[in-house]
């Protein structure tokens, strides 16, 4: 029976698993390299450290209303998208008030994590630490591992002849940056983008004398801000639309999406995007494509290979001069500690059942939490994995057998890619992966019966954002405030604008309301024809 638990890192989902352990009456010891909690969010100038900071400027692409842990919403007085320290700040409130700290034992490295010689009986695991300078051993029932993906720097440079060679600039990682200052004046090749790309060649831009943006993926851009100043995910990541794209054909699904996107900025026109291509990427960013339009970063496709001062693309054009080199290129995932025989089956989540359970293991008492990419928050999926597998360790979830697990497993992995230089979106839908998690922990919330019992959060929750606390309405962790905090969510989300309040005899929200009793004979029978004609593997009522 599992009581005594290692938590390895206080970052979000290190927090969040201690607060599950004790929520289920486990017994978690965490241990922190570092001298605080924040992980990533933890700001620092240093770039010497082996952890990995946001830089200064970073703002969050999820608003606080869906990025927030289930049952502890942000302050109402935070504004939608956070900055650092607004992050920080919410992960110290959120551990005070759980009395968190407690269980963390800072500036403990982690060495190794190895079975017990009863490992298949017993499940347990020895795990040995380093603190100032002293080693010591320990003995846990089950070790979940939390130190995300955010990791080692992906540095390909082996796919830019010349980079090391010839050229004589300076070349750094993204994880290096952390403001303008040592870029003013020069001119900076930015390649990769992601969404830190994006953000660092229009922050470059400013004082550089020059920003090249250099991609080979069709990239479509999104503004934060969408309909009637809303934050884009409150709007679009709904049950309704989930269930449209369920159950439009998935060409006709992509067109609608692309137009949609097209209808900001034609993304063909900047070189972006085109609507016929089927391997795509979104990133967040307001200000790109007015940089763009302004020529203050100039998009290129991608370097061929680098001389002494110079950048040749495939296109055959050059860039000459370029003083710095800025990949952008994300991160490779690593865990040094675990045993070989555990590390060497992990090439991906992909590797993982349902991207937390190594399914090789004799005993189910290691978990990856928060090694995932969801069109959502990761911070809410991986409160929603610790849920789940503390309620394993538990006993109150079961897993299936090690053969289906395992088939499972197979049955994920992609066949071999062309160029094996070329990264994969592993992204996840946030909606599809939460709801599968959440029927695991059996905390998943039934639109159906809530139509029958409670119309009012029913349509709530199938029209409107697709929340954190609605996976609090039902089973193990209900929370008592959730059905207020689904209620309340537009009303936090426009509080910290009431600076100025104007007079104003419309009413968005009564409005809203009827469009949604419109809608009720839909959601009828959209529930008729799924009960009538169930679809294996998904469904959005159960």
């Amino acid at each position: 029976m599992v009581r005594r638990v290692a938590v390895i890192g206080a970052g979000a989902g290190g927090l969040v698993s201690v607060k599950c352990c004790l929520d289920e009456g486990l017994e978690p010891t965490c241990f922190e390299s570092s001298q605080d909690i924040g992980g990533v969010w933890r700001y620092t100038d240093s770039t010497d450290s082996r952890g990995v900071s946001v830089y200064r400027s970073v703002i969050s692409n999820t608003s606080k209303e869906m990025s927030c842990f289930s049952d502890f919403p942000f302050p109402e007085g935070f504004p939608s998208y956070l900055p650092h320290s607004l992050v920080l700040e919410y992960f110290r409130m959120y551990a005070r008030h759980f009395d968190l700290l407690r269980h963390v034992h800072f500036q403990t490295t982690v060495l190794s994590v190895r079975k017990r010689p009863d490992f298949t009986s017993s499940g347990q695991w020895e795990v040995v630490t380093e603190a100032e300078g002293v080693r010591e051993s320990h003995v846990f029932d089950a070790v979940m591992v939390c130190t995300g993906h955010y990791q080692e720097p992906y540095l390909p440079l082996a796919s830019f002849p010349g980079i090391e060679s010839r050229f004589k600039g300076q070349q750094l990682h993204s994880r290096e940056y952390r403001d303008v200052q040592a870029f003013r004046g020069k001119r900076v090749l930015v390649v990769g983008i992601g969404n830190t790309g994006g953000d660092l060649a229009v922050e470059l831009s400013r004082v550089a004398a020059k920003v090249f943006l250099s991609t080979r993926s069709h990239t479509w851009v999104i503004n934060r801000v969408s309909e009637h100043g809303f934050p884009f995910d409150m709007v679009n990541t709904t049950r309704f639309k989930h269930l449209l794209e369920w159950l439009l054909p998935s060409a006709l699904a992509r067109r609608i999406r692309f137009r949609k996107f097209n209808s900001w900025f034609d993304h063909t026109n900047y070189g972006l995007a085109s609507s016929k291509s089927s391997k795509f990427k979104m990133i967040v960013n307001e200000e790109l494509p007015f940089c763009l339009l302004s020529g203050t970063v100039v998009l290129k496709p991608n370097v061929k290979e680098f001389t002494e001062s110079s950048a040749v693309f495939e296109d055959g054009t050059t860039e000459e001069n370029i003083d710095v080199v800025l990949f952008a290129t994300g991160y490779n995932f690593s865990f040094p500690f675990l045993e070989e025989s555990v590390r060497s089956a992990i090439d991906d989540n992909r590797s993982l059942y349902n991207c937390v359970f190594p399914p090789q293991l004799e005993k189910p008492t290691l978990a990856i939490i928060g090694l995932i990419q969801l069109t959502g928050s990761i911070m809410v999926g991986s409160e929603m994995q610790a849920r789940w597998v503390t309620g394993v360790f538990a006993g109150w979830n079961k897993l299936p057998p090690t053969s289906r697990m395992m088939a499972e497993v197979v049955k994920r992995k992609p066949p071999a890619k062309r160029n094996p230089h070329e990264r994969e979106n592993l992204k996840m839908s946030f909606i599809g992966y939460m709801d599968k998690i959440a029927a695991c922990a059996g905390v998943k919330p039934s639109v159906l019966r809530l139509l029958l019992t409670d119309p009012q959060l029913a349509l709530a929750i199938f029209f409107g954002p697709c929340s954190p606390y609605q996976y609090r309405l039902v089973g193990r962790g209900r929370w008592s405030g959730a059905r207020a905090a689904i209620l309340s969510q537009w009303q936090r989300t426009l509080q910290p604008l009431r600076t100025r309040v104007l007079a104003d005899s419309s009413s968005s929200s009564s409005g809203c309301c009827r469009m949604c009793l419109l809608a009720l004979p839909a959601v009828l029978t959209a529930a008729f024809l799924l009960s009538k004609y169930p679809q294996p593997g998904w469904s959005p009522w159960a």
